[in-house]
């Protein structure tokens, strides 16, 4: 948007240009031809006036040559006074003359020709009237001279109608170069106006389309300002900028309601802002504001602020640097309030000490399960044990049968405490996870349950493992429970074999891993023949002392493979088990790999 704006802005000011240009060449174009009509008339007046002295020549000297012939009819010096002034006359306009052409070198030339002759014709007078004898105007000398004086006559008017053709010529030709840019002046003047008036169309209709485009933005612009005002209401938090040049900032309104304010009610500086800012932490506040103007940048600062009622906030603020439109560096900046936040993260350490107390708790529990239980537990049996030995000739059938049923529960109850210690290991966080070789753990598992493999004849095969990163004691945990289950749920009447493998997988390949926090997984699946299950109990047979069989048919706790799951999910893996009843059940592990 503001890209286009600035665009509008560009075009609107070349039409600006345009049209200026256009009226500098329409005003200069009108003084061009004010100025040629102005030179035109004075070339008219110019000429006119070299005419007319011109003629006056001509007539002033045609006076002379009347006033002589008068003269030399009547010798009547009275006709000589048109000589004499004519002379004058012809001087003035002479004068008058070198004024006028001064600056023409042509005119100049004809006009020095002219006045030479006119000198001579003037001398002709004298020497015709001079020559005369006295009533004798047949005289040949007189004759001679005054036919001179008229072939000089004859030459000056020539001469002066050359003068004035000349002078009507230039006039003409300068008329119509005159006339040719009067003709083409108005045409070019109305092409420059109406261009004129096509650009000013032109912008017209740009400003009214960008009128409208401003406003349709200003409205949408309203509507996206009333939007962030509630997002920031309903999100807790306000922005500020800060202009570097100017040290000018700004606030929205609900940066002023993050401090307990009114929208707008003081005005915008660092040094109001602090007043609001909790004494423990103005100090600090002020040397990140400072640090903040000299990197113009702002990582995230954490401080509280005191509302006028009493109420602590916890706010977070960050700042970023950009350039404006006007390449000023304008500091942009978020602060939200984290109340909330801090108060759950309290109550979670508040639940996190509570659950370090429960752990302790069952630390002391699990001592207790291990050392205080046990031990009355063994004096049971050992007592029970001396019965047989030593009363069992004075008990009845009866007596003997319920010392059996002791005994067994007992012991049940002692393999179910063995269970809950095994559980409660696994769920402890002191873990560490290393590189081991699976092969020996699972070798380990084997000599574990040596004796009831023995015992049932059992058939293990498994393929090489790679080394894998885990927890030892725990897999070797997870080997035992997962083979010791799959024996004790032999077939009757069927030898038990258990097939171990493994492969890498891709997670996605996987139906069985949700949510993947890697992309490969060992693969290590248990086969066996035994017993099965059905398929609806594939998940709870994973929850604590969840049990599919009578602890008459099958012994056990119902507590191992919740303990093989806590291991897997240690080991941020997965477990799933499949069965089909009388045919076996299989029971495959997902461990991430690294």
């Amino acid at each position: 948007m503001i890209k286009t704006l600035s665009n509008n802005i560009s075009f609107l000011r070349t039409m600006l240009y345009l049209s200026a240009f256009v009226i500098l060449v329409v005003g200069a174009l009108t003084y061009r031809s004010i100025t040629e009509v102005t030179k035109s008339s004075e070339m008219v007046t110019h000429t006119y006036k070299v005419n007319v002295e011109l003629e006056q020549i001509l007539s002033n000297l045609k006076d002379a040559e009347t006033g002589q012939r008068g003269f030399i009819i009547t010798r009547d010096s009275l006709f000589l006074d048109s000589y004499i002034s004519g002379r004058s006359k012809i001087n003035n306009s002479f004068a008058e003359l070198k004024v006028l052409t001064r600056n023409d070198t042509l005119l100049n030339t004809n006009l020095i020709a002219l006045n030479s002759l006119i000198n001579k014709r003037l001398i002709a007078f004298q020497t015709s009237y001079s020559s005369l004898p006295k009533d004798d105007i047949d005289d040949p000398t007189f004759i001679s001279n005054f036919r001179t004086g008229k072939s000089l006559m004859d030459s000056i008017s020539t001469k002066i109608k050359s003068i004035v053709t000349l002078q009507n010529n230039i006039l003409q030709t300068r008329k119509n170069e005159y006339e040719s840019d009067l003709m083409a002046t108005p045409l070019l003047l109305f092409s420059l106006l109406l261009c004129s008036l096509i650009l000013m169309y032109v912008a017209y209709n740009n400003i009214y389309k960008n009128i409208k485009k401003l406003k349709a933005t200003n409205e949408a612009l309203e509507i996206f300002k009333e939007s962030t005002n509630q997002s920031e209401i309903v999100s807790k938090h306000g922005s500020w900028t800060w202009n570097v040049k100017n040290n000018v900032f700004t606030f929205s309104d609900n940066l002023y309601r993050l401090i307990g304010e009114q929208p707008q009610s003081f005005k915008p500086t660092i040094e109001n802002f602090l007043n609001y800012v909790h004494p423990e932490d103005a100090e600090q506040l002020s040397e990140q504001v400072e640090q903040m103007k000299e990197d113009v940048e702002l990582p995230y600062i954490y401080y509280r602020v005191v509302h006028k009622n009493g109420n602590i906030k916890h706010l977070k603020a960050y700042g970023k640097s950009l350039i404006n439109e006007d390449n000023d560096t304008v500091l942009l900046g978020t602060t939200a309030d984290i109340t909330d936040e801090i108060m759950s993260f309290r109550a979670l350490e508040e639940r996190n000490m509570e659950l370090e107390r429960n752990n302790k708790e069952l630390s002391s529990f699990n001592y207790v399960a291990s050392h205080d239980l046990q031990e009355p537990l063994r004096k049971i049996q050992t007592f029970l044990s001396r019965l047989e030995d030593e009363e069992a000739e004075n008990l009845s059938s009866k007596g003997t049968k319920y010392i059996d049923r002791i005994q067994n529960a007992a012991t049940r109850m002692r393999l179910l405490i063995d269970d809950l210690l095994q559980f409660s290991r696994s769920n402890k966080a002191d873990k560490v996870i290393e590189e081991s070789n699976i092969n020996l753990l699972l070798e380990a598992a084997k000599q574990d349950l040596a004796e009831v493999i023995s015992a049932e004849n059992a058939e293990i095969t498994s393929d090489t493992f790679p080394t894998i990163k885990v927890i030892p004691f725990q897999i070797q945990q997870l080997f035992i429970n997962l083979l010791g289950n799959a024996i004790k749920y032999k077939a009757e009447g069927r030898t038990p074999k258990i097939v171990i493998t493994h492969k890498v997988v891709d997670a996605e390949d996987e139906e069985n891993i949700v949510k993947p926090k890697k992309p490969f997984y060992h693969k290590i699946t248990f086969t066996d023949n035994g017993i099965g299950f059905e398929e609806q109990y594939a998940e709870q047979i994973f929850i604590l002392f969840s049990r599919l069989h009578n602890k008459d048919e099958y012994s056990g706790t119902g507590i191992g493979l919740s303990i093989c799951k806590k291991i897997v999910e240690n080991h941020s893996g997965y477990i799933t088990a499949s069965g089909q009843p009388g045919k076996g059940a299989v029971f495959t592990v997902y461990l991430p790999i690294d």
